[in-house]
């Protein structure tokens, strides 16, 4: 196989985003899934996770957003029926350049994208910030949320960071693939300072309601009767 390039990929769409080093487990219970994974492991290849642009995950033709991730399946627990629970680790960012429906699932031609430019001046400039702005946000997430978020070590390593952060963050899956498609290392950090910054005072002012709430004070929304 070109290094340069996928052959006949195999492709999962699902209404959630990859990214290279997310784990992401799966259950397999859809028969064209089923044959799918089980190619690839006696291919062991990988194969392609797109997010649904339209359609559907289970049944009908999804159609898939362009950018991806490969992942690799790194173990497999067979159950009643043939169904399989898998789990999964992104490996590279591709683009999708062709796609056949031939198949009982898709397949297509893809290019990696692999994220660079981590080792730039502009890229290590943005990473004291985004690590502070990391944590800060996951302060305010977990008062919002009322439970514990535990991240051991915020990474130093500019690429690294950027998908960590990706990965971390709680947004709506087509702001996640705006983050996943974006150019570089630098491209990315930049836009998820910009997103930090936003949700930090979304959930500071959760934060605030709740509390009023709790008070008797002004909640935002509209008092029962």
């Amino acid at each position: 196989m070109d290094s340069n390039q996928w052959i006949d990929l195999p492709l999962f769409p699902l209404n959630t985003v990859l990214f290279p080093g997310m784990i992401l487990p799966l259950h397999i219970f859809e028969e064209r899934y089923k044959l799918m994974i089980q190619h690839c492991l006696d291919e062991e290849r990988p194969f392609g996770v797109l997010l649904i642009r339209e359609g559907k995950e289970v049944g009908g033709t999804a159609v898939p957003h362009t950018v991806g991730t490969s992942t690799l399946i790194a173990s497999v627990t067979r159950a009643d029926g043939g169904r399989m629970n898998i789990i999964t680790i992104g490996l590279e960012r591709f683009r999708l350049q062709t796609l056949c429906r031939d198949r009982p699932y898709l397949v297509g031609d893809a290019e990696p994208f692999p994220l660079t430019g981590g080792e730039t001046k502009q890229a290590r400039a943005l990473v004291g910030p985004v690590r502070a702005l990391l944590r800060q946000y996951l302060g305010l997430l977990e008062q919002a949320q009322g439970h514990n978020i535990e991240i051991d070590d915020v990474p130093t390593d500019p690429r690294t960071l950027a998908l960590l952060v990706a990965i971390t963050l709680q947004l709506p899956m087509s702001q996640k693939q705006g983050l996943l498609a974006q150019p570089t290392v630098e491209r990315m950090l930049l836009a998820e300072r910009a997103i930090m910054n936003r949700e930090q005072l979304l959930l500071d002012y959760m934060i605030e309601t709740q509390s009023e709430q709790w008070e008797g004070g002004h909640s935002g929304y509209l008092a029962k009767n």
